[in-house]
């Protein structure tokens, strides 16, 4: 398996291709790179760099976003859309100011006990952050690891096994252990799925793994099971919810609910569905005279 993705070819490509993205500059710390995943979770890069550099400037360390409301961290998160995060963040950053001094934990299994993060986003943490050598796979290396290592044109159904697969691919020094270039590679494992291998289109001439690929060995075939649906976005109660959060990001206090009910005027039912939504989710909250305004503001 190891043959099908050299980590020093691909190491190589990614060090004279690679993005510059602000936080992979040096010096960027645990928590500046924990806001830079839970914001690139299903968000763009491109409509990341400016909001995470605010953010970064703004609360340096967790303690200060700690110290905000969640109404102005969310308010904050603006149009990155699964405002959740937002909130979670908040949380988050309370844990590690009370808990861990300000500093985010170096280890998988700590991280984890954080609220709202994930395996994905705990062994990003630890390999970007903190040079740990443990596997990180999101849907880019899933992608380059079907194709370079099985000869399958998309990856199947998320599998534990992608772990122990991606680490198999790692680098290794003579005694058998990781080298310090793991974390170098699972960075260009995502990169090279983000720009050259993508989902839309192989442009596999520009791909440094193209001389041992198994999906070129085998003529590129298609994939053979059903497409994956594109999960539309305009006229859902996704898009209700963002247009109610739009007008309490937009004011500095509560609002009354007509003030609600004409940011979405298309579906009564959906609107009301949306706002107990949010009331559930705890984005937002109403003051004892009955207006609306975002969590932690109503005082």
């Amino acid at each position: 398996m190891s043959d099908s993705v050299p980590p020093p070819t691909i190491i190589a490509w990614f060090r004279a291709h690679h993005r510059q993205l602000p936080w992979r500059e040096p010096g960027v710390t645990g928590w500046q790179i924990l806001i830079s995943e839970v914001m690139l979770q299903q968000t763009p890069v491109s409509r990341v760099v400016e909001p995470w550099t605010q953010w970064v400037q703004r609360w340096p360390v967790p303690s200060d976003m700690a110290v905000e409301s969640v109404g102005e961290v969310v308010r904050a998160w603006g149009k990155l859309g699964y405002p959740r995060r937002a909130m979670r963040l908040h949380e988050c950053a309370r844990v590690l100011a009370e808990r861990f001094d300000d500093v985010v934990p170096s280890d998988v299994d700590t991280l984890l006990t954080l609220p709202g993060i994930g395996d994905y986003t705990a062994r990003a943490v630890a390999c970007f952050a903190y040079g740990q050598s443990v596997p990180v796979v999101d849907v880019n290396v899933r992608r380059v690891v079907a194709r370079a290592v099985h000869g399958r044109q998309h990856p199947g159904s998320p599998a534990r096994r992608d772990l122990a697969e991606t680490q198999a691919l790692f680098p290794l020094a003579d005694d058998g252990s990781p080298t310090p270039e793991t974390p170098t590679f699972s960075a260009a494992l995502m990169e090279l799925g983000a720009l050259v291998c993508t989902a839309r289109e192989a442009r596999c001439e520009a791909c440094p793994l193209e001389p041992t690929c198994d999906w070129v060995r085998l003529g590129r075939p298609q994939h053979d099971r059903p497409a994956r649906r594109v999960q539309k976005f305009e006229g859902t109660d996704r898009q209700a919810r963002g247009r109610l959060l739009d007008v309490l990001r937009g004011t500095s206090g509560p609002v009354e609910r007509s003030a609600l009910d004409l940011a979405w005027e298309r579906d009564p039912g959906q609107r009301a569905r949306a706002l107990d939504s949010l009331l559930v989710d705890g984005l937002i909250e109403v003051t004892d005279d009955g207006l609306f305004c975002l969590a932690g503001e109503s005082r």
